[in-house]
């Protein structure tokens, strides 16, 4: 699978096979479309444009319209075993209800956000004095979708304040391998881009088997 982006690679080995899956905000279908053809997932996405939703039933992905702010009181819970929500957190105008949705309706979570606190954002307020643009935020202030920001840290602290646990964490950069990381670390904050997190209740029974890169 080359040429495969590396959070997809990375989302694809956490899925277990044949799990039911809610991708939020699934664009075109094409990490739904990857995981129901390697893993054999029950997948269903969530999509607000309705070109994406088109895209996504031309592909004979199940897919409903509708918008991750709003609509996910919709499920019923614990009715997936995985809702994932790829690089869109930050864009929600609820982020904290929004993610305590995900664990409602879906026995884990798979978030992925790009971190705030890493060197080069730091770097381009402390050197320029002006809003940071880089790989993992593009955009510039006045034109990016992106309204609630975070660090590691202060991801890692909403889940605590939630009771969630993080049951694995990888750092995504530039298009490397995701790299397994303890994103409580002082360091990680600097050095990850991205930060992509395997996410459970605390009441949740753990993984019979560890996965990789599991946080101990």
């Amino acid at each position: 699978m080359s040429g495969l982006r590396e959070d997809f690679r990375e989302i694809l080995r956490l899925v277990r096979p044949g799990s039911r899956v809610l991708d939020v905000g699934c664009d075109r279908g094409d990490l739904l479309e990857l995981l129901t053809r390697e893993k054999q997932v029950d997948g269903q996405g969530l999509e607000i444009s309705s070109e994406g939703v088109s895209a996504c039933l031309a592909k004979g992905l199940a897919v409903v319209q509708g918008d991750g702010d709003r609509d996910l009181d919709h499920f019923p819970t614990r009715a997936f075993d995985y809702a994932i929500l790829s690089k869109t957190l930050q864009q929600m105008r609820e982020p904290r209800r929004v993610l305590s949705e995900l664990l409602r309706i879906a026995d884990r979570a798979v978030v992925s956000v790009p971190n705030f606190g890493q060197w080069r954002v730091r770097w381009a307020l402390l050197a320029r004095g002006r809003m940071p643009e880089t790989k993992a935020l593009p955009d510039p202030w006045y034109s990016t979708a992106n309204i609630h920001l975070c660090t590691l840290h202060d991801f890692t602290a909403l889940c605590e304040d939630l009771d969630l646990r993080i049951d694995a964490c990888s750092a995504l950069s530039a298009g490397k391998p995701a790299r397994p990381i303890d994103p409580t670390r002082g360091i990680e904050n600097w050095r990850a881009e991205t930060a992509l997190f395997l996410l459970s209740r605390r009441d949740q029974p753990q993984p019979v088997q560890p996965l990789p890169g599991r946080l101990l």
